[in-house]
């Protein structure tokens, strides 16, 4: 009889379940085995773009000629946002880099034999993109363009009575460069965000203020002397800053303001020479005898000043002096009636206020009687003296800072150009002439022929080349608002002719100008300044004597002038 062991239970299970993966794989080789060979797995898709069955070839192929839609970008600076397609930063479909997702998705066959036996979820693949730098930066950088801003530096500046520093400001650099490059690397990305970042200033206010203090602390009052005067010239804390400029680099002096002070002080402190002259008393000449001056040394008291200036402890500084001898001594004098009338310049002054004849009368009558030596300098500022309320001059229109404003001495100019005329009209060669800024009526309809002169620092100076002196006489007609200037000296051979004129362009005048003056009443209009237009020109003279014939030429700019009103200020009411 036979006996049958029982097998145990366990063992018939571990048996079963072998078997079964083994039919299962059996029927996913048979799926696998049923596409064509190199072919793409049936139902694979990207982007709904069927590539199921077709060679990688094909599938390149359908994938270029394919419309997919790009995706949408939220493009974000600082609070700036905006949302746009993926193509205008430069996206688009990477053919190549997405076929290469479908491969690795689909795995080797084991992989796939691997997924069917545990029933996995097939993986879709991924598109892949790029994106186009260039097209990427062009557009974030418009987008961002009115984002950037400069930074400022901090600065020097000086601000009514004292130094300070105008702070630093720091700019905004949007960086689209990072921006593009983080783009890039994640195609997929829906949002793009292009950094601000801040741009510093190159100089910044604690830099400055250092050389601000030390600008400040120069700030004080300076006295100039003079060695053997008696008189001083103190300068004010502001006109002393106004000696030096207050760099980053340090503290820089200012050379011609340097100079223009110990002119200043020269002229005030000093005393000018006095060469021997006539003067009219009783419609009689009488000798005013010569004087000797009391001057600066220049160079000695330019180097002394410009030390004194840097060194906040000193607070007076002497300049030496030197006596000026007078080239012109009253013995040597000419007879006035031996002299004859070399030439005649003439002016009016139709519709002049008192105040500018009252300074026309003391500028003529200074200048009158005045003698240029042989082969001396005219300079008429020496000639009248300073212009000051001690002179007898008194306030006036003059032109200053852009503007016709009241000043001491409006109405000297009207001498000036008179004398010009004379000596211009003489042949005398011109060693310094200044325009007016505009076209003045008081000096037509001669236009051009004018000389502007401002005390101190703006003359008129020509130079006595008649070969004998001259004698230079004044004629003021207060009822006929006119006045010559006569020049007397020896017979000369020499003609001179002057032409008009001759304008090269013209400009129209601005339009008004309105000011509100709070004294004004309400609706109430004042003119304190007057349109011109502008012009260019230039006159010639032609000069004949004994060395032939020559001519020469005076150009003229003046500038467009704007008319200005000021205007009364309009009543405010109150709901009160």
């Amino acid at each position: 009889m036979d006996v049958r062991f029982p097998e145990p239970q366990g063992r018939r299970r571990r048996t079963a379940l072998f078997l079964v993966p083994i039919l299962l794989a059996g029927s996913a080789l048979g799926l696998v085995a049923s596409q064509p060979s190199g072919s793409l797995v049936a139902g694979t898709a990207v982007a709904g773009v069927d590539l199921g069955g077709l060679t990688l070839d094909q599938a390149r192929a359908r994938l270029k000629s394919a419309i997919i839609a790009a995706p949408l970008v939220t493009v974000r600076a600082g609070s700036r946002t905006t949302t746009v397609s993926a193509d205008v930063l430069g996206w688009s479909v990477d053919v190549d880099g997405t076929l290469k997702n479908v491969q690795d998705v689909q795995g080797t066959l084991l992989t796939r034999v691997l997924d069917a036996v545990t029933n996995q979820k097939a993986k879709t693949p991924k598109l892949a993109a790029t994106i186009d730098d260039r097209a990427a930066r062009a557009y974030l950088a418009d987008f961002t363009a009115d984002l950037a801003k400069s930074p400022k530096d901090a600065a020097i500046v000086f601000d009514k009575a004292r130094y300070a520093v105008r702070p630093d400001e720091s700019g905004v650099k949007p960086d689209v460069n990072s921006a593009v490059g983080t783009y890039a690397k994640n195609p997929d990305a829906t949002e793009v965000s292009v950094p601000l970042a801040p741009l510093p200033a190159s100089v910044r206010a604690s830099a400055l203020q250092p050389r601000v203090d030390e600008g400040n602390l120069l700030m004080r009052p300076l006295t100039l002397k003079l060695e053997g005067a008696k008189n001083s010239l103190t300068l004010s804390p502001l006109q002393v800053a106004n000696l030096y400029w207050v760099r980053r680099a340090g503290i820089e002096l200012d050379a011609k303001t340097i100079e223009d002070a110990v002119k200043r002080a020269d002229l005030e402190v000093g005393t000018p020479v006095q060469e021997a002259r006539y003067s009219a008393k009783n419609g009689k000449l009488v000798k005013v005898p010569e004087r000797e001056g009391l001057s600066a040394l220049h160079d000695e008291s330019v180097r002394l000043l410009s030390d004194a200036v840097l060194d906040a402890a000193v607070r007076s500084v002497t300049f030496p002096s030197e006596v000026t001898k007078p080239s012109l001594k009253a013995a040597s004098l000419p007879d006035p009636k031996k002299l004859t009338l070399v030439a005649v310049g003439k002016s009016t002054y139709y519709g002049s206020s008192r105040a500018r004849r009252t300074n026309v009368a003391v500028a003529a009558g200074k200048l009158d009687g005045l003698v240029v030596p042989t082969g001396g300098e005219f300079s008429f500022l020496n000639a009248v003296g300073h212009i000051t309320d001690d002179a007898g001059f008194v306030s006036g229109l003059v032109i200053s800072g852009g503007r016709t404003v009241a000043g001491l001495g409006g109405g000297v100019c009207q001498v000036s150009t008179t004398a010009f005329r004379a000596l211009y009209t003489a042949g005398l060669p011109i060693v310094e002439r200044n325009q007016h800024a505009y076209r003045v009526g008081y000096y037509e309809p001669n236009v051009g022929f004018e000389a502007a002169v401002y005390d101190p620092g703006v003359d008129l100076r020509m130079t006595n080349d008649t070969g004998g002196p001259l004698l230079i006489r004044t004629v003021n007609d207060d009822q006929k608002s006119t006045l010559e200037v006569r020049l007397y000296g020896v017979p000369q051979t020499r003609t001179v002719s002057v032409s008009p004129a001759v304008i090269l362009s013209r400009t129209p005048a601005p339009a008004p100008q309105y000011i509100v003056n709070p004294s004004l009443a309400p609706g109430v209009r004042r003119q304190v300044d007057w349109a011109q237009d502008g012009y260019n020109l230039y006159i010639t003279r032609t000069i004949n004597d004994v060395t032939g014939t020559r001519t020469d030429k005076v150009s003229t700019a003046y500038r467009a002038w704007r008319a200005v009103y000021e205007v009364g200020a309009a009543r405010t009411t109150s709901n009160n």
